[in-house]
């Protein structure tokens, strides 16, 4: 277990919630394909998104929505950030300000100071599959985990079901 890994084990331990970690091969951390090959409904899969100011720049936020929703990012989460511009997050800068890869990243264990929002359809289901910091591990908890991270704030609309789907 490196250290992302070990630090979000520690943040899941501290909720006092049941929680399970799930190894996966790194190759199929993609939520579609971790999703496919594992035999996890997409609906129950939540992907940590985190997004990045471009004016003014240098304000973040984290998101999670489930795998069937789409962020709403030039609407709902630009207006929660309070920004003119805003998109999702270069690899590159996910890494530096998380530490965490694309594939990997969570909600657990996150810097301190960064906004944390969870789309209330997240809420809604007995479990969800999250990213576990490295795109080796994925974690399966009650979604109530989320709340008690720091920073966390459930938002209702922040995702949405795409047209058509």
């Amino acid at each position: 277990m490196n250290d992302i890994e070990a630090r979000v084990e520690a943040s899941l331990v501290a909720t006092d919630l049941a929680y399970e970690l799930i190894a996966c091969d790194p190759e199929l951390a993609d939520t579609a394909a971790f999703c496919a090959h594992y035999g996890y409904p997409l609906e129950r899969s939540a992907n940590t998104i985190m997004v990045a100011s471009r004016k003014p720049e240098g304000r973040y936020a984290v998101c999670v929505v489930l795998a069937t929703h789409r962020l709403d990012v030039n609407k709902r989460v630009r207006r929660l950030l309070g920004v003119q511009k805003l998109s999702f997050a270069p690899p590159e800068i996910t890494a530096e300000v998380t530490g965490m890869l694309i594939g990997g990243v969570t909600p657990l264990a996150l810097p301190d100071g960064l906004p944390l929002w969870i789309d209330t359809a997240v809420m809604a289901n007995e479990w969800v599959i999250l990213g576990g910091g490295s795109r080796s591990m994925k974690v399966k908890v009650d979604p109530q985990v989320l709340t008690r991270m720091p920073g966390a704030e459930v938002i209702e609309g922040l995702g949405f079901v795409p047209t058509g789907s």
